[in-house]
């Protein structure tokens, strides 16, 4: 992280994406940036907005619900036992499409896109944090439902699953907050969004919390992330406990997924939560997502969440 504080004290602009474990670091100047990095975050792009322009197939092959299902019972045995009280547990889905990876992004409408080296994309609805004139905020975003059901949006700010999952986690950014600024606040508690997820709109449950940073904070950037990461949204609570369940139950490497990317502009900074994601390897391609556990969780319906998160919002 030692670039990121080197770039921020020179008040560059620069591009960081930070995968989960911060195991895998990209950091460049904007001035310098590969050609085949590609971005969109808040109002800056560095490609031409391109209109869909041919049909397109897609085809997900979701693992079996009783595999999920043996997973999810090892994650609420973690749970009875008291080392986690949320727990966000995510897979990879093999998908087929005749849309390359660029093809994708490109078309892909999202607030916070990435393009990598036709290795991985991201097209997030889900902000990180942002500094803007010494104030740092976050966002998480915790709750999902179709807004196509009768009263969506009452039923999710209801539910008292989802109620308890979204409190956790935005009393673990509060604290996670604490740790990097002063004056920590709720500024929205629960307001929600539509998004468009394929053929489906979802409605999202999100808050936003924030708190002052000092005048210098862009000469310790690398650090105060460091501090942050990884993201509560995407771990769970208590985070330290629930990274380490999350290492042993999940049958894969995040990597980049559930990282975070960003820019730095020379005086504030944008970011998001590396979801919605798909990556290829050896040439095939994976789609990772998940969903957030609690004691109240139900199976079918948090494998059924997991599959809903697997679109082309195009």
């Amino acid at each position: 992280m030692q670039k990121i504080n080197e770039l921020g004290s020179q008040n560059e602009p620069f591009l960081f994406i930070l995968s989960y474990d911060l195991k895998e670091q990209f950091v460049q100047p904007l001035s310098e940036l590969d050609t085949d990095v590609l971005f969109k975050i808040a109002n800056q792009r560095n490609y031409p907005k391109t209109p869909l322009a041919k049909n397109y197939s897609f085809k997900k092959s979701p693992l079996a619900f009783q595999n999920y299902k043996i997973a999810l019972e090892k994650v609420l045995d973690e749970i009875r036992s008291g080392n986690t009280y949320l727990l966000n547990l995510t897979f990879k889905t093999e998908i087929e499409t005749n849309l390359s990876l660029k093809e994708v992004f490109t078309y892909a409408k999202a607030k916070y896109k990435l393009y990598f080296k036709d290795e991985f994309i991201c097209f997030s609805p889900e902000k990180f944090i942002e500094i803007i004139d010494d104030e740092i905020s976050t966002y998480p975003m915790k709750g999902t439902i179709e807004a196509s059901l009768p009263q969506a949006k009452e039923k999710i700010l209801a539910d008292e699953k989802e109620m308890a999952e979204h409190v956790m986690i935005v009393d673990l950014m509060r604290n996670d907050l604490s740790m990097v600024g002063t004056n920590v606040q709720v500024d929205k508690f629960r307001y929600v969004e539509k998004i468009q997820a394929g053929e489906k709109e979802l409605l999202q449950v999100s808050s936003k919390i924030t708190a002052s940073l000092p005048k210098d904070w862009s000469n310790t950037l690398g650090d105060l992330l460091s501090t942050l990461l990884p993201a509560g949204s995407i771990t769970g609570a208590p985070k330290k406990s629930t990274v380490n369940i999350i290492d042993n139950i999940e049958n894969y490497q995040r990597g980049f997924y559930t990282g975070v990317f960003g820019i730095f502009d020379g005086k504030n900074l944008y970011s998001a939560v590396m979801i919605r994601f798909i990556e290829k390897e050896n040439n095939k391609l994976f789609y990772k997502s998940g969903g957030g556990i609690t004691i109240d969780s139900n199976a079918k319906s948090e494998y059924e969440e997991l599959i809903d998160k697997i679109y082309l919002p195009l």
